[in-house]
């Protein structure tokens, strides 16, 4: 198949083709180039409709928390034990709830999702796409990265229990303590092969952390208040951790801070009231802050905190207090978020090699709750 009359905007270093095509095969983009397409394929006219990459919400738990079920589909914080590296996301996510559907209907083609905040260590995120009916065809990578978090809501989760963390210092103990014990299992098990001794006995909590003190996967912390962010930052250095900031609500405060330490962030949810202690400096300023700085920011829904078709939504508004274009906007939720998350080999702009993930807009993606006309997702049309 073969997109063509389409103004492409690649996300691939702010190449945009006027007028265009895009050729696809078997799922992956095979060629793109300006001007008409003169090749036999079966053709689909853009008729100058803008076209980008599908959009990626680098952090959400679609899936985890499903619609207008409540408990039953409730599955988004294991809140039995503060300290849970080895539970999975992808063990927990119901990929017929009715949120995917929402989430293509308005162009999110990839999402980052995973366990909710209540633990200081929470468990293991996935990178997906939307358009399915099982997860385990529908994964991009898996684990991408392991969810810690910080400040007001562990605190809150096991305060009221009357159990451990019920401090700020608890809670960085608790992480401090897991990665610790998972350094010296990494140690024994490489002592062992080397000395033919016996093997640790298994632990399934070190064995989740292994890939991330390789800096095989990532280190999401959910963090809002400023001191948290820097307890994060803290404990990255310490353990020498690929860490991206979550949520990040107070990094306005340390934009140019947070750039000399050169860790990536993703905002949001955007559209949010200040609905707790920490949340009290929300601004909805912080994107174009931060990216004035210099940092490389991406921007989530946080879905059900935020409805996941209000993706776009939030990058207009963060777009309404800088001046940048739709290009350098769009790429929050595209090339930015990929790269941010890890997965920009398979996603996030129009390359040849890439999955077909595409999207047709009539009008700007950032108008008021905009619906692109086509999607495709895995070079497939989708019904949206």
């Amino acid at each position: 198949m073969v997109i063509t009359n389409a103004k492409i905007f690649t996300c691939d270093n702010d190449r945009i083709i006027e007028n265009g095509y895009v050729e696809y095969h078997n799922g992956k983009i095979t060629a793109l180039g300006s001007g008409k397409y003169n090749g036999d394929d079966e053709t689909f006219d853009a008729e100058g409709q803008m076209l980008f990459p599908g959009f990626i919400d680098a952090h959400c738990h679609i899936g985890m928390f499903e619609e207008g079920i409540c408990f039953e589909g409730d599955d988004g914080n294991e809140m039995t034990d503060p300290c849970t590296p080895q539970i999975r996301a992808i063990d927990a996510i119901n990929p017929m709830d009715i949120a995917f559907n929402d989430a293509i209907s308005y162009g999110i083609t990839t999402v980052v999702t995973g366990p909710g905040s209540s633990n200081p260590i929470a468990g293991q995120i996935v990178a997906m796409k939307t358009y399915g009916k099982i997860i385990d065809k529908m994964i991009i990578k898996t684990p991408v990265a392991i969810k810690f978090a910080l400040g007001e809501n562990p605190k809150k989760t096991y305060d009221s229990k009357d159990e451990t963390p019920s401090t700020r210092m608890a809670i960085t103990s608790i992480i401090r303590e897991q990665l610790i014990k998972a350094q010296k299992y990494a140690k024994d098990i490489e002592k062992a092969k080397n000395e033919e001794n016996d093997m640790p006995d298994y632990d399934a909590k070190c064995e989740a952390l292994l890939p991330l003190l390789n800096r095989e996967i990532k280190a999401h912390f959910h963090i809002h208040r400023a001191d948290d962010i820097c307890t994060a930052i803290r404990i990255s250095k310490e353990f020498n951790l690929d860490t991206v900031l979550i949520h990040c609500t107070e990094g306005h405060i340390l934009a140019d801070e947070l750039a000399e330490e050169k860790y990536p962030i993703v905002v949001g949810p955007i559209i949010s009231t200040r609905s707790k202690p920490e949340l009290k400096n929300v601004s909805r300023e912080n994107y174009a802050k931060l990216k004035r700085a210099g940092n490389i920011v991406a921007i989530n829904t946080d879905f059900p905190e935020v409805p996941i078709e209000m993706l776009a939504m939030s990058v207009a508004i963060c777009g309404k207090y800088c001046d940048y274009s739709l290009n350098e906007l769009i790429k929050s939720i595209t090339c930015d978020a990929a790269k941010i998350v890890g997965i920009y080999d398979r996603v996030g702009s129009i390359t040849v090699g890439k999955d077909a993930d595409l999207i047709l807009f009539k009008n700007s993606p950032l108008e008021l709750l905009e619906k692109p006309t086509k999607v495709i997702i895995n070079g497939k049309f989708v019904d949206n």
